[in-house]
């Protein structure tokens, strides 16, 4: 499900990858076969291995990198190995200003992981090994992540609330941003035909059809916990986290979102806590969906309005602390030596990386049409860009594997979103 749009504070907190690199090192072109403990790059004499490139690959591309031409393939993992030399560079940057997690914060956020993935330990140590992920891994992987999200507190500390007028002029210069549009909140338990790993137990289409059908069942018997069954059921690692809590849609978007008539039940027939009586289908997924607060009509905040401040306070505060990372990271950046053996081997050889891609098997391609409406891996002309670590901050209390999910290193938009409208998730990351 889409999440919200959220402050990115630290581009280079890529802990989503302990990941390496095939096809740099210095025998053979730059598609060839590789050896795991070649270099792929070094930040200040530290190397990242091309172990680590490769691992971030497959963990991302969930088994469709092998659809990859060469060319697209070398792409991808330049694009992972750019994230991975900017988290090492932060990484270092944290451990000179002693802002490391202790053995006890890794452990335990290596548990919370492994708890929240919904996983048994058998499946869990399966799918480590299906993506090349040791415990020792792992935990350095979470260590890096807990260690920049530690600078980066340190370093956006030294920013100050705004002040009262300056609350005032930003209120009165965007109005439209405080009106709430009709519309309803939604909760939903996400059915996901697709196998990517975070505590899926539906594998195709005929499966998730059959769960959710049985979910949507249990849901609609009175006396049954919405969010219980979501926590239980849901094969969004958000929504499953959350208790099923999704995000507020204005009518509009509901309307552009769902299949045509949902919208218009939803606002003229449900009440608040009543569920849909049918599956909804939605990115490939379906959702069983709980209406959980309905707002009948538009509605213009004020100052005076509760939560209207803070809001304005928290996204200015953001904003700055945004900006500053950003700076921070790019002396960072600056400073740094960094040489990519990669990016050589393409100069070095350009007309060695060839466009075709493998020969897909009948068989293959069947077993893979549901994953190929994946966000991530929607086709394979785009999963050079979908496999590509996208900077995230430590996102801690991320449900999954040891890989979260991506965040995006793009600014905010530069005016909030209503407190309704600000509430909406929605992970298409799933």
């Amino acid at each position: 499900m889409r999440r919200s749009t959220k402050l990115i504070l630290f581009s280079a907190a890529v802990f989503t990858f302990a990941a390496g690199l095939a096809g740099c090192g210095p025998s053979g072109g730059p598609d060839s076969g590789s050896d795991p403990n070649e270099t792929a790059a070094t930040v200040n004499g530290k190397p990242i291995k091309m172990e680590e490139v490769e691992r971030a690959i497959k963990q991302q591309a969930q088994g469709q990198e092998t659809h990859l031409s060469p060319l697209e393939l070398a792409a991808a993992r330049l694009q992972v190995l750019q994230s991975l030399v900017e988290q090492e560079v932060m990484f270092q940057k944290a451990e000179k200003e002693g802002a490391m997690p202790t053995d006890e914060e890794v452990t335990g956020e290596y548990n919370k992981r492994k708890t929240g993935s919904g996983l048994s330990q058998e499946q869990w140590d399966a799918k480590m090994k299906e993506i090349g992920e040791t415990e020792a891994s792992a935990r350095l992987t979470i260590k890096k992540g807990l260690a920049i999200q530690k600078l980066q507190e340190k370093i956006t500390g030294k920013i100050d609330a705004p002040k009262d007028a300056e609350i005032t002029q930003f209120y009165n210069n965007n109005p439209e941003a405080f009106k709430n549009k009709r519309g309803a909140q939604l909760s939903a338990i996400v059915i996901d035909p697709r196998d990517n790993g975070q505590g899926d137990t539906t594998r195709n289409e005929l499966e998730a059809q059959t769960k959710a059908k049985e979910v949507g069942s249990r849901v609609m018997q009175p006396g049954t916990d919405f969010a219980t069954v979501a926590r239980e059921s849901s094969e969004d690692p958000d929504s499953k986290m959350k208790g099923g809590d999704w995000r507020y849609f204005t009518e509009e978007e509901m309307k552009q979102a769902f299949p045509p008539g949902v919208s218009d039940y939803i606002m003229t027939k449900m009440q608040n806590g009543q569920v849909f009586p049918q599956l909804v289908p939605f990115e490939s997924r379906y959702l069983i969906i709980k209406l959980t607060r309905k707002q009948e009509t538009d509605e213009d905040r004020t100052l005076e309005t509760p939560g209207v401040r803070q809001e304005i306070t928290d996204f200015l505060s953001n904003s700055r602390k945004q900006l500053l990372a950003a700076s921070y990271q790019a002396i960072a950046m600056n400073e740094a030596k960094i040489e990519n053996f990669l990016a050589k081997k393409v100069v070095t050889n350009p007309n060695e990386l060839s466009g075709a891609r493998p020969a897909v098997s009948p068989t293959t391609a069947a077993s893979n049409s549901n994953v190929n409406s994946s966000p991530n891996v929607s086709n394979a002309a785009n999963t050079a860009n979908a496999v590509k670590p996208t900077n995230s901050t430590a996102n801690t209390s991320n449900s999954g594997l040891i890989t979260p999910n991506p965040g995006t290193n793009k600014p905010a938009a530069m005016t909030p979103k209503p407190a309704a409208a600000a509430n909406k998730t929605g992970n298409s990351n799933k």
